[in-house]
Parts: C-alpha cells; sequence; structure tokens
C-alpha cells in the first residue's frame, strides 16, 4: 500500500496547491522522499514548446524536480481553465482514471510518500458517470483538506469532511488557509472546526498577497501524516 495523502479542498480557488507544495517542503524537511501528483489539471500555458498547468509547475519546483517529469505529475492536462468534464469535451476528449493510476503505481521508489492533489473540491464532475470522489477512492490514500477562511467555510468544511467519510476514506487532517483578509471572526471559525472536524489541524496559513510554500510549511505539523495507519 502506498503512503501518502489525496489533498482536496473546499472549493476552488482555496489555495489547494500552494498547501498541497508546503506539505512537499515540510515532507521533504523530515528527511521524506515525496511524489507530487496533480493527476487533472484543467488550464494550462504553452512556455518553451511545451504545455504546462502552473499547479503542476508549483508541485515540481517544491519536489526539486525538473519539467522533463511535466506529463508524470500531470497525466491528464487539459488546456481550457474550467471544469475537467467541459474542458475535456471541448477538446473531444474522455477523462480516464487508467492513465492516472498507471502513473501513481510506478511513481517513485517504494518508500516515498505520495502527494496527490484533486482538482477544485471534493465533488468535481470528470465525465457524465466520473467524478473525483472516484478519482479519490481509486488514489486511495488519506485525505487532507484545505479550508479556504472565508464566509460559509464552516458548511462547505463540514459537508466535505461527510463527503470523504462517505466515500469510506479517512480525513487525516485539515489546513486553514486565510484566503480573506477582511473575513470576520476567523479564529472563532478555526475553532469551530477544530471541535467539528474528526481529524487534527496540521496548520494555518495567514493571509499574504504571494504565498511562499516554502515558508508556509514551517506552519505545518506533518507528524500525524507519518504515524502508523
Amino acid at each position: 500500500m502506498k503512503r501518502g495523502v489525496f489533498v482536496t479542498g473546499t472549493d476552488t480557488g482555496v489555495g489547494k496547491t500552494v498547501a498541497a507544495a508546503a506539505l512537499v517542503h515540510a515532507l521533504r524537511g523530515a528527511g521524506e522522499t515525496v511524489v507530487p501528483m496533480k493527476p487533472i489539471a484543467a488550464g494550462a500555458e504553452e512556455r518553451d514548446g511545451r504545455w504546462a498547468n502552473e499547479d503542476t509547475l508549483a508541485l515540481l519546483e517544491a519536489a526539486g524536480l525538473e519539467r522533463d517529469a511535466l506529463e508524470r505529475v500531470t497525466p491528464v492536462l487539459l488546456r481550457e481553465p474550467m471544469s475537467p468534464h467541459i474542458a475535456a469535451a471541448r477538446e473531444g476528449r474522455t477523462i480516464s482514471l487508467a492513465p492516472i493510476l498507471e502513473e501513481l503505481g510506478r511513481a517513485g521508489p517504494a518508500n516515498a510518500f505520495h502527494i496527490v492533489e484533486g482538482v477544485g473540491g471534493f465533488v468535481v464532475p470528470l465525465g457524465d458517470d466520473l467524478d473525483t470522489i472516484d478519482l479519490a477512492r481509486a488514489v486511495a490514500l488519506p485525505v487532507v483538506l484545505v479550508v479556504g477562511l472565508r464566509l460559509g467555510c464552516l458548511n462547505h468544511s463540514l459537508l466535505t469532511a461527510r463527503a470523504v467519510e462517505a466515500a469510506g476514506l479517512e480525513l487525516a487532517g485539515w489546513i486553514a488557509n486565510a484566503i480573506d483578509p477582511a473575513m470576520s471572526v476567523p479564529d472563532e471559525n478555526v475553532q469551530t472546526l477544530r471541535r467539528r472536524l474528526r481529524a487534527p489541524l496540521l496548520g494555518r496559513f495567514p493571509w499574504c498577497e504571494r504565498p511562499d510554500p516554502r515558508a508556509l510549511a514551517r506552519r505545518l505539523d506533518v507528524r500525524p501524516l507519518l504515524a502508523p495507519r
């Protein structure tokens, strides 16, 4: 059984990639060999003759990998920044989990710790009868939830936690990320989630215009993720 976590969020735009990259830095700092994946990415730019997603590039940088690993980190790359099933349909493609699981199966040494970042929130359509819950189940790793601290985050967090549990997966921890500097009573919201979520708070990120995953890694406690399961 592979070691690692599946990183999801309470919504899109809540800082999943920043959190995933910070986890990569923190785990590498703890002596782990870390293999990152962003299996499905929607939104790409051509750079030096190759198409790449900015989230993929962030994970590559955090893991110290070169650009020749682009396709291994993101087996399913879609050009337009929109819901994956729509982007795939506009390209005449059908998203399949097979290439993702094939790449995950051969990625990294046997003792590596895998950071697999989802796309959008926990229930995002990937096709007519496929969504990101199916992806999380297929990856079969404990889940880390990135909570975007803004109005409505309590509802979004608790609903996502219930969806994770209903999918038969373990919520291994959560990260609180301040994405709205004007949010009222953020401390009270975090305390409410600490009481309600049956998983440890791994860290809390302050709001900043240009978050630095390497610096934010120092705010994370990854010990609960490394404990035997």
